[in-house]
């Protein structure tokens, strides 16, 4: 009896990885083993793309954060503390929106704070 082997799902197994190849150049784009080991790659490089973006701009809120707080005769990290010591919840991204985007409420916040 012939070894039974699913070509169907194969295949697509194949189209799937070949259309994720799409827009690579040369043989990268069309020759199987070529093409699934540069798409192994750069699915690699963007899950840990993913990660360095969120560690990214977290630095960036704080930057932006530490830079209104010295406008205002503090420093980031005194400014978190005493937030935290006063028991007010609120994120680095939204401090950081309000530090650029509206400082007369970042002051107040400050102000409340200090």
């Amino acid at each position: 009896m012939p070894r039974s082997v699913n070509k169907v799902a194969s295949r697509a197994r194949r189209k799937k990885m070949l259309k994720l190849a799409k827009g690579y150049w040369g043989r990268r784009k069309n020759v199987w083993t070529i093409a699934k080991n540069h798409i192994e790659k750069g699915l690699l490089h963007a899950y840990v793309g993913r990660k360095l973006k969120k560690r990214e701009y977290r630095s960036l809120w704080i930057v932006r954060i530490n830079a209104a707080a010295r406008l205002h005769g503090t420093t980031y990290s005194r400014l978190i503390h005493a937030l935290k010591e006063k028991g007010v919840v609120i994120n680095r991204k939204v401090l950081a929106y309000y530090a650029t985007n509206k400082p007369e409420v970042f002051a107040a916040i400050v102000k409340q704070v200090m």
